[in-house]
């Protein structure tokens, strides 16, 4: 595993502090993005579609998005034992730096795969997949120690149950870790209230608009904000392009900050990364509003690229950003003039690119998107590169990348994989 060269946490470190920053848990896809298509295609149809690209989606999103900003990550997960999985486990663990020593590899079985189809900024979505070999708390044990768990409200494995095993996420918070819990869309339309009981055991809730007012029968984001506020001591409500807004009873703090004006291209992952960078804030004691604001920016830079978990920016991207905003300030007007009074935190942080500091990866198979591009051409390519090339990493030299072979029987189980 590759180390971070900017470590936001830096001086919050000890030599008995925890191992990890956030201990993450879920289901690993492999995401296929096309993008730019003209429409849907029709009942025996093809069509073209401008870009694509593949990713490792699910909780990677999560995950990936919390290693960009400089967070120590370590991720459960299960693995097929076929090229998908290979693929998924090489870009976690070598590209983006994140611990995989609680997950594992599982022989004959099939990694779970996500096609998304962009028209119009909006997606439509076809997943195959199949359970789990093995629940979440078996397969972790008892989790490493870190700061904070970033999990899944749900009512199969249930924080505080009585009548089944202590969940990993409680486990962790026994050892002093926050528990920041985001909760999944019902398509069952029931949006059981009962649910929120698990908050008693939280620290943070990070719901969009919909869910919150879903869940707490509320008619509008801040009327469910203060429903939520009395169950959980940091309360925020996502409400997309039209920012966020929060309650933290732990330090009295209530806010709202508006999101940065985007052009949104794909919204994928949008929520994962908002919640990366809370957590991020979180940890490093920020004020809300300047939480907020962090949070917002990091979607919003996201949203304007292809690739769902690939497209969270790194601290070189919001530096890129940030330089930016400062530098137009004076001719941008009373929305330039706002952005940059709202963001001035971000010189105690970015004052200039830190050394070593990650941008996003394009997202394809083989690392890279081919939207926008002139032929033969590659995001990130330099001098002397061939099509094809992966960039080098620092101090290392050019690494051709490995393309799984296309599936044509995704049932089919593969050979098992073998791991010095």
């Amino acid at each position: 595993m590759s180390v971070q060269a900017y470590d936001p946490l830096a001086g919050e470190r000890t030599s008995e502090g925890p191992q990890f920053d956030v201990f993450l848990a879920g289901t690993v896809f492999l995401d296929i993005v096309f993008t730019g298509l003209p429409a849907m295609p029709a009942a025996g149809t093809e069509i073209w579609a401008e870009g694509m690209g593949s990713c490792p989606g699910g909780i990677a999103n999560l995950a990936i998005a919390t290693s960009r900003l400089g967070l120590r990550t370590s991720l459960a997960a299960a693995f097929g034992d076929d090229d998908y999985g290979d693929f998924c486990w090489r870009t976690l663990e070598e590209q983006e730096s994140v611990d995989l020593s609680r997950s594992r590899r599982f022989e004959h079985w099939h990694s779970p795969v996500t096609v998304s189809m962009a028209v119009h900024r909006d997606r439509s979505m076809v997943t195959h997949g199949h359970p789990s070999p093995m629940p979440a708390n078996e397969m972790i044990g008892k989790p490493p120690r870190s700061r904070a768990v970033i999990a899944t409200l749900s009512p199969d494995e249930p924080l505080g149950s009585p009548d089944a095993a202590c969940n990993w996420a409680e486990l962790a918070a026994r050892e002093g870790a926050l528990i920041f819990a985001d909760v999944g869309w019902d398509p069952s339309g029931a949006w059981l209230r009962s649910l929120l009981d698990q908050l008693e055991f939280c620290h943070a809730f990070m719901p969009n608009a919909t869910e919150a007012m879903a869940y707490t029968g509320t008619e509008t984001p801040r009327d469910a904000l203060y429903v939520l506020a009395d169950k959980v001591p940091l309360a925020v409500v996502t409400d997309g392009a039209n920012g966020a807004m929060a309650i933290d009873s732990s330090t009295g703090e209530e806010a709202f900050v508006p999101a940065p004006r985007v052009t949104a291209l794909d919204p994928t992952g949008a929520g994962d990364v908002f919640g990366a960078a809370l957590v991020l804030g979180t940890l490093c004691r920020w004020p809300l509003n300047d939480r907020l604001a962090f949070s917002g920016l990091c979607a919003g830079l996201a949203v304007q690229q292809f690739g769902g978990s690939l497209a969270a920016p790194g601290w070189g991207d919001i530096a890129d950003w940030w330089h930016e905003v400062r530098e137009t300030a004076p001719y941008g007007g009373a929305y330039g003039s706002s952005l940059a009074r709202r963001y001035a935190f971000l010189d105690r942080l970015v004052p200039t690119d830190p050394v070593g500091a990650v941008r996003r990866a394009a997202a394809t198979i083989a690392r890279y998107a081919d939207v926008g591009m002139t032929p033969g051409m590659t995001p990130g390519m330099t001098p002397g590169m061939t099509p094809g090339m992966a960039p080098p990493a620092s101090g290392q030299r050019p690494e051709a990348p490995q393309s799984p072979p296309e599936d044509d029987d995704p049932d089919t189980p593969r050979a098992p994989v073998h791991k010095e």
